[in-house]
């Protein structure tokens, strides 16, 4: 695996990552009808990441990438059914909200991963932390505030879901850290894909949507996984500070792209989204700064 230690270097291409994972909302957002084919468009989208995945494994450890399965153990399973479910609840968020929710749900994670890693491994939280945790959860509470339609809850329930199970992913990582993490994220694909099976085929369903619906679903299951394999390459050499920093390129890349007008969306986020927006933003960027001497990395391999 090609490998950075020159943190100059391997800081753009982290922000190349979040850059590509950010275009994400706004396939989904030219989708035709998403909220009418969510099975589908997970169906498509876990088996898309489960191959790329799969591919770039053969191509890095050779024809024994298989064996790393046999190594995800407990952790494993369990971070790649969180992924799996964060995946899941992720289109049921962006078809319910706007697009800006959803990833200001997802801006959460750090927080509710230093709570699961409280509750589960037992991990201290620093007062600097909780300070952090509150001023977001300030700000989710404004968002939620100024979306109370029906529809729009669920979307921030869901989001806040998917957020969830993005940091149960990342607990597990930290909770057995020889897991194969490139292959745990394969078989989070690789749940969704069988989930979705089995709704399907429960409900009587088709497998695909149309042509033009099926193209965008892999598209977005080919940049998740892009954005992964850059992530690796970068994140061995940059401390999980600046990596929390790093990662609201792909929250303020997808929130532009969605709503500047002549990409054709123009969904324009509401004035409590924005604030609290601010405050979510400044609890990650006060967060990152008080661990600024934590020189811990959290890179994928």
């Amino acid at each position: 695996m090609v490998e950075l230690k020159n943190e100059k270097i391997a800081i753009p291409v982290v922000l190349l990552a979040g850059l590509i994972w950010s275009f994400g909302p706004l396939v989904v957002k030219y989708m035709n009808d998403p909220n009418l084919v969510p099975w589908q468009y997970i169906f498509t989208r876990g088996l898309t990441i489960f191959l790329v995945i799969n591919f770039y494994l053969y191509f890095e450890e050779g024809k024994k990438f298989y064996v790393n399965y046999f190594k995800i153990g407990i952790s494993g399973i369990v971070g790649g059914t969180g992924l799996g479910i964060a995946m899941i609840t992720f289109i049921y968020s962006i078809t319910n909200t706007s697009a800006a929710i959803t990833l200001l749900c997802l801006a959460a994670m750090p927080f509710f991963t230093a709570l699961l890693g409280f509750l589960f491994l037992k991990e201290k939280i620093s007062i600097n932390v909780w300070v952090s945790i509150f001023i977001a959860t300030v700000g989710m509470l404004i968002i939620a505030l100024g979306n109370t339609e029906k529809k729009s809850l669920i979307g921030i329930i869901f989001g806040i879901s998917s957020s969830i199970g993005f940091s149960v992913f990342s607990v597990s990582l930290r909770w057995r850290k020889e897991t194969p993490k490139f292959t745990t994220v394969a078989f989070s694909g690789f749940f969704c894909f069988v989930v979705a099976t089995i709704v399907i085929l429960n409900k009587d369903m088709s497998f695909l949507s149309t042509g033009y619906n099926n193209t965008l679903f892999s598209l977005h299951g080919t940049l998740v996984c892009m954005g992964l394999i850059l992530y690796s390459i970068g994140s061995k050499a940059i401390p999980a500070a600046e990596l929390t920093l790093l990662s609201l390129t792909e929250v303020i890349g997808g929130i532009f792209w969605v709503w500047i007008p002549f990409l054709g969306v123009n969904e324009i986020p509401s004035s409590n989204t924005i604030i609290g927006g601010f405050f979510l933003f400044m609890s990650i960027i006060y967060y990152s700064l008080t661990i600024k001497t934590n020189r811990r990395f959290i890179a994928l391999n």
